[in-house]
């Protein structure tokens, strides 16, 4: 997903599900800021780089893939931008080693998603929008695991988009990474073919390029962890499926007193508007930024001012105590999720994210984890 989705879609299922603006905005402020929160962003605020979100363009293209860095980047992307569904899921004739990483296999509905809306139960306006980035791109990123992996992550070259008439129209790729898709041609860009299995090219989606970020998309394709089956994917289903499943997850986070349940959906807060949504999701183009704007604004009547990521850096760096600043809030709701994600992984037997210790049973061990989780973990509720 993009800004389209993460920040403006995100504000109005928050103000859908009774927030004010101003909290809606900080929700929506927290979701994109997910595909922002880099080592190199950590670096110029001074914030743990352990809380790294994301991994820009530049970073990868220096990371190595020696074990302990593809770990990072496992840690990085399974927990923040491919939740694992099935930790524990089953596959005749396969390796251990392919086993792990096929279990990485994102999906909507996985019971990490309830343990991540959970976690950010009375814990902040931050840590309900980081989870909600995470939920989601469970819609947008599925059948792509969050790990470096061409067994896993390769796509057969042939893709075709499914036209509203019924007919088909081949999609073709290109690598020219500074050129923006064009969709009168179908021609979209995605990451070269290396057959090294461990390559940054294979992480994600990055061998589908944008398809899964665009709403309007609805494609089929043969995955290389599905043996090369074919594979449809209907993004506007998808898209307003994660739209009212925010809004139920949401509500659940600002005043729900139940249990929050997979695969529920407040349809009936979004039904008023159902139409106008649906044809935001349809609309065929790169961006659907103002649109979602345009529709926000008409809910609240208030103005949705852009996304700025420098917003709150400065009341970061002046801080006193960072924890209770808009980015440390952010920032340790970010090092809670890597925790207990990577922690799941861990226990499950699968060490493509590494080893991990369980800081809200055990405490604090020393292992490059932050002394200030233990007082999160052990909070009932956060300003």
């Amino acid at each position: 997903m993009q800004e389209d989705f993460h920040y403006y879609a995100t504000y109005c299922a928050a103000y859908l599900a009774g927030y004010s603006h101003e909290d809606s905005l900080a929700v929506a402020y927290s979701a994109q800021l997910v595909d922002l929160c880099s080592v190199s962003f950590l670096d110029r605020i001074g914030g743990p780089r352990q809380a790294a979100t994301t991994q820009l363009q530049a970073e990868l293209t220096d990371a190595s893939t020696d074990p302990i860095e593809l770990q990072t980047i496992t840690r990085i992307w399974a927990s923040f931008h491919f939740l694992p569904y099935d930790l524990y899921a089953r596959k005749a004739g396969c390796s251990r080693l392919y086993l792990w990483k096929y279990r990485l296999i994102c999906q909507p509905n996985g019971a990490l998603v309830k343990e991540t809306v959970d976690l950010a139960k009375g814990r902040g306006l931050q840590a309900a929008g980081l989870a909600m980035h995470i939920l989601a791109d469970t819609w947008a990123h599925r059948n792509f695991a969050g790990t470096p992996s061409l067994v896993i992550n390769n796509t057969d070259r042939r893709f075709a988009e499914l036209l509203p008439d019924g007919t088909e129209r081949p999609i073709a790729f290109r690598h020219a990474l500074s050129a923006p898709d064009d969709l009168e041609k179908d021609l979209f860009t995605n990451t070269m073919h290396q057959s090294d299995e461990n390559s940054i090219m294979n992480l994600g989606h990055g061998r589908a390029g944008h398809l899964p970020d665009y709403s309007f998309l609805r494609y089929k394709y043969l995955p290389a962890w599905a043996d090369y089956e074919e594979c449809v994917k209907d993004n506007p289903a998808d898209y307003y499926r994660a739209f009212c499943q925010m809004i139920y997850a949401l509500k659940y986070l600002r005043a729900g007193e139940d249990a929050f349940q997979p695969d529920t959906y407040d349809e009936a807060a979004a039904a008023p508007y159902e139409e106008e949504i649906r044809a935001i999701l349809e609309k065929r183009q790169l961006s659907a930024s103002q649109d979602w704007k345009a529709f926000g604004e008409k809910l609240s009547g208030s103005s949705i001012e852009a996304f700025d990521l420098g917003r709150w850096q400065a009341q970061y760096r002046a801080a006193a105590d960072k924890d209770a600043t808009f980015l440390g809030r952010f920032i340790l709701a970010a090092l809670a999720q890597k925790s207990m994600v990577t922690n799941r992984i861990f226990a499950s037997g699968n060490l493509v994210a590494g080893f991990s210790v369980n800081l809200k049973e055990k405490g604090f061990k020393g292992l490059r984890d932050f002394s200030a989780l233990i007082r999160y973990f052990s909070k009932e509720d956060a300003q």
